[in-house]
């Protein structure tokens, strides 16, 4: 567990990680993002969320394969 909220900054390297990783394997997805509302909470500490979402078929059977090998499926 984290000792601190993740900020803006570590959220973005982990996107930057992210799809770096992603870019190896052929996969990109364009909306891979910071999900900016997840560090307006208003209770509790920010989650800092990453966006994933809206990707083809393509690209999710893609990422699947390649997080099933990655994981010695």
């Amino acid at each position: 567990m984290s000792d601190h909220s993740p900020t803006t900054y570590d959220v973005t390297l982990c996107v930057e990680e992210l799809r770096a990783a992603l870019a190896l394997h052929g996969i990109t997805l364009p909306s891979l993002s910071l999900h900016l509302p997840s560090f307006a909470a208003r209770y509790g500490e920010t989650t800092g969320l990453v966006a994933l979402g809206n990707c083809n078929t393509t690209t999710a059977r893609a990422l699947a394969a390649v997080l099933r090998k990655a994981a010695g499926e």
